[in-house]
């Protein structure tokens, strides 16, 4: 019979010819400067993948619902739940809003149980809700164990099956600690509640997870993806090693561990973390050798990181929020909790803010059937490697915690907190200088935008404050984009607009190309843009800034043609408005300018933050 097989006439191409293809191409560039992406979390991306990269994986010959559970839990479909958290404390207000939730699609509701302290005030918060179809997810409260009796209480009460009661609490006392600087009660205090709380569980409510671990603080702090993985891991390990020592069957430990992730907007990356999380924790888990495997079944939350959300341009964080959604429904994520676009700047969403959200996960299940797939990234060369290569990374981090004493004495030493925040500088750094862009805000920005009026006080600003004379170091947990919105909100406040004057000449492609720079990067502090078609002089340029009455004067043409108007426009200008300035760096002639009467030069490598906030104070903003 005649082999058809497609493709069977184009002969295989081994890496060394692409490889030779690529370097040619190159034509003497540095491979590994073009080409290799050097992440933040300390590995190097290769600019391609082969099967042969995949040949000393060893999961990649486990399948779905089996060890190590790399590839997920189910083997039959892809279904999480649609989980929206609720941080309204009055109990008959987070009612109405969770009951609007559960009608229209969401089958998870995260609740603030803070002021809950009766029974009726349970039963307030759950009327109408079924706890054995919703799942149920405790946040904010300090005894969680309280709660739950109440919890069950209203359960009993209302004859509900405790077999199919699902959900989880948010008691972490790792976060807690390096949220404020100290334990709820105290370390010893804090794990015998633990204990507590899983014993009580296992007997009432056998299939409800009682301990967190959320990741999401370290991720809300500026952390790498490896630092979020490695050092969740350490602390679900101290959990799982503290509570066995203390008596705890290790299987119940384990089965009651939920991990709350912050999913960012590094796409890839984000389902690659994912994917190593189940096979570190199988890898972890088969150490204390379970007797059942619901020990190796990791529940996974995920929740929509804040820390790359903006005030400004905010329905850009749709498009953050819809990737990051993604990224965790194709990483076979338990539940997802997509937060609301306007979250940023409303210290409570609104109904559309909720409903957007909500139906984000909607459309991913209903139109793009994601829940259907089990691990649709399976196979992907890139991913795989992406995988093992944040697993590998995050595995080195974990067992350097274990070498210090485990996490609890990590955090007392302030390690944890102090690569956390190494990232964090970097990160700081990159948002800072524009090599990482953050649309509407430091690139990019809509310059006829106001946001001062509906930016709520409360949401503004660093959202955890140091805690002096605490035990533990804390870890700050903020937006990268604050730096960069304090400047345009103080603009805003101030009453004042700076008006930038774009006194474009000669080439019209570096004219247009500079001009446009400038724009962006005056519009970033919400200064006012006046652009031009172009002068034929450097006096006709200086006459028409003047009537503009311009506060900064920025010269937009090309390096050659800078030689030609710069001493005249300097000339014109100096001691008649503010500030002069140049976009771009003609290195040889820098010094030169500077003596026409230059004050700044604008140019890509700029640190944006610094130059503004230097130009805020100029213009007496700030």
């Amino acid at each position: 019979m005649e082999d058809n097989r497609l493709f069977s006439e184009f002969p295989p191409v081994s890496t060394e010819q692409w490889e030779e293809v690529i370097n040619k191409d190159l034509k003497g560039a540095d491979y590994e400067k073009k080409l290799v992406w050097k992440t933040i979390e300390g590995f190097n991306v290769k600019p391609y993948y082969r099967a042969e990269d995949l040949a000393q994986l060893e999961y990649l010959d486990s399948n779905p619902a089996q060890q190590p559970f790399t590839r997920g839990k189910k083997s039959d479909n892809n279904v999480w739940d649609i989980r929206q958290d609720i941080h309204v404390k009055d109990a008959a207000k987070a009612n109405a809003i969770a009951r609007n939730a559960v009608q229209r699609g969401a089958t998870a509701l995260g609740l603030c149980a803070k002021e809950i302290n009766t029974v009726e005030e349970m039963r307030t918060l759950l009327s109408g809700i079924n706890p054995e179809v919703v799942k149920i997810h405790f946040n904010c409260s300090r005894n969680y164990m309280e709660t739950l009796k109440l919890f069950v209480e209203v359960l009993r009460k209302e004859g509900r099956d405790l077999e199919k009661v699902e959900g989880s609490c948010n008691f972490d006392i790792f976060h807690y600690a390096l949220k404020h600087g100290q334990f709820y009660r105290g370390e010893e205090q804090d794990l015998a509640e633990a204990k507590e709380l899983v014993e009580y569980t296992k007997a009432t409510l056998p299939h409800y997870r009682c301990l967190t671990i959320n990741g999401s603080l370290l991720h809300n702090a500026g952390s790498n993806i490896v630092q979020e993985l490695g050092f969740s891991m350490a602390a679900a390990n101290e959990m799982v090693a503290r509570l066995t020592d203390m008596g705890c069957r290790m299987e119940h430990v384990a089965s009651s561990i939920a991990v709350n992730f912050a999913t960012g907007s590094n796409y890839f990356m984000e389902i690659a973390k994912i994917r190593a999380t189940r096979l570190l924790w199988s890898k972890i888990v088969e150490q204390y050798k379970p007797t059942c495997d619901c020990a190796y079944r990791l529940f996974i939350n995920c929740v929509s990181a804040s820390w790359n959300k903006s005030v400004f341009d905010p329905y850009v964080n749709m498009l953050r929020t819809t990737t990051e959604t993604m990224s965790a429904a194709i990483a076979g994520a338990d539940s997802i909790s997509t937060i609301p676009f306007d979250s940023t700047y409303k210290e409570e969403s609104d109904d559309f803010g909720y409903r957007i959200a909500r139906n984000q996960q909607l459309l991913l299940k209903e139109e793009s059937y994601m829940d259907k797939i089990v691990d649709p990234a399976a196979g992907s060369y890139y991913i795989e490697n992406l995988t093992d290569s944040i697993a590998q990374h995050a595995w080195q981090l974990f067992v350097t915690v274990e070498e210090k004493g485990g996490f609890c004495k990590a955090i007392r030493e302030g390690y944890v907190q102090d690569e956390v925040e190494r990232i964090a500088k970097q990160r700081d750094k990159d948002i800072a200088t524009r090599k990482t862009t953050i649309l509407g805000t430091n690139q990019y920005p809509n310059l006829l935008e106001k946001m001062d009026d509906k930016v709520s006080q409360e949401k503004h600003g660093c959202c955890c404050c140091k805690a002096e004379g605490t035990e533990i170091r804390t870890l700050h947990t903020y937006r990268g984009a604050e730096p960069f919105e304090a400047l345009r909100l103080a603009t805003e406040r101030s009453g004042k607009r700076p008006r930038v004057f774009l006194l474009t000449y000669g080439n019209l492609a570096m004219r247009k190309a500079r001009s446009g720079f400038a724009t962006n990067f005056f519009g970033v502090a919400g200064y006012e843009i006046v652009d031009n078609a172009g002068f034929k002089s450097a006096e006709e340029g200086v006459k028409a800034a003047l009537d503009a009455k311009a506060d900064i004067v920025v010269l937009c043409s090309s390096d050659d043609e800078y030689a030609e108007i710069t001493e005249a426009a300097c000339k014109g200008l100096k001691g008649k408005v503010k500030s002069i300035v140049l976009a771009g760096y003609p290195k040889e002639m820098v010094d030169t300018y500077k003596g026409y009467g230059v004050d700044e030069f604008i140019h890509v490598k700029t640190n944006a933050l610094e130059c503004l906030t230097a130009f805020q104070k100029l213009m007496g903003i700030m």
